[in-house]
């Protein structure tokens, strides 16, 4: 590692880092994804008893490599001691609770039929907040990086929010031709979030074009984004829409989140692994041995 004024790429976050903000965002998304859904259309059942297991699954998978970065594992209990200053202990705390509530609604959906009950509909809004909550933490965990310039960005939050909770939405259509749960509005609400995450991605890149270097290594998972994980699943979308037959609208819909979704991890590690520069240093004025300064701030010998 070459130290001075050029920036460099952080060492201290590696791919299981990022694997936590691209895994805990799409699960923590698929999680209030589906509980919105349910508590829209009505549905119950096992597909979606299952659809908030497999994200929270998502969750625990992205924390467990976080945990696998430490050289001692069990000193991950040590980040519930902080919740007053830490976004990351509140992250770990969000979790606990996402954890409880996920599993309280997956198994009273589980064992329910037909509309869900009063209880299942209130676990789920739980677990739906909860898991919007885990998101905002992660995004302002990324944000409180005050060294790294396309971390710290005031677009970098809601970037990230918009991301988990697109992803998620991708997985949960990705999912559709098995549960068969998914209607045309919720295709609809799919788009707008889709758009959402093209707004929040503009707007980080301007505010990190000043970085040029983090800024270039951004840009191909920038345009890859735009085109793979915007322009493609709104046509399958608009396409989705249009076709009268149900089995063909859940499976292009499919495509449109699997695009989604792949496009958004693609982002989310360029921003972790390449695109996470720091700012460098500098030195104003050099001190030189032996000299005193004058009041109006010259130096002689």
């Amino acid at each position: 590692m070459n130290y001075g004024p050029r920036p460099w790429v952080q060492q201290h976050w590696d791919w299981r880092a990022a694997a936590n903000f691209v895994c805990g965002g799409a699960g923590a998304g698929l999680v209030a994804f589906t509980a919105l859904a349910a508590l829209a259309t009505g549905a119950a059942g096992a597909a979606v008893a299952l659809l908030l297991v497999a994200g929270f699954a998502l969750v625990g998978i992205g924390l467990g490599c976080v945990a696998l970065e430490l050289g001692r594992p069990l000193r991950a209990l040590n980040v519930f001691r902080n919740p007053r200053t830490s976004w990351m202990s509140r992250e770990a705390i969000t979790a606990t609770l996402l954890a409880a509530a996920t599993l309280a609604a997956a198994w009273l959906f589980g064992t329910g039929a037909g509309t869900p009950s009063a209880g299942a509909a209130a676990a789920a809004g739980l677990a739906a907040a909860l898991a919007l909550g885990f998101v905002w933490c992660q995004a302002r965990m990324v944000h409180a990086a005050r060294g790294i310039p396309a971390w710290r960005s005031p677009a970098t939050p809601p970037l990230m929010v918009a991301t988990a909770l697109t992803e998620g939405a991708g997985l949960w259509w990705l999912a559709a031709p098995w549960h068969g749960h998914g209607t045309r509005v919720a295709l609809a609400c799919f788009g707008v979030l889709v758009v959402a995450r093209l707004f929040a991605w503009l707007a980080h890149r301007r505010s990190i074009a000043a970085h040029r270097r983090a800024a270039a290594a951004l840009a191909p998972a920038g345009l890859a984004l735009a085109v793979f994980g915007t322009l493609v699943p709104l046509a399958l979308i608009a396409v989705a829409i249009a076709l009268p037959d149900r089995a063909w609208v859940d499976r292009t819909a499919a495509l449109a989140g699997a695009f989604a979704v792949a496009a958004g991890a693609g982002f989310k590690l360029a921003l972790f692994l390449r695109g996470s520069f720091n700012q460098g240093f500098a030195v104003a004025h050099m001190p030189v041995r032996g000299t005193r300064p004058w009041p109006d701030g010259r130096r002689v010998g």
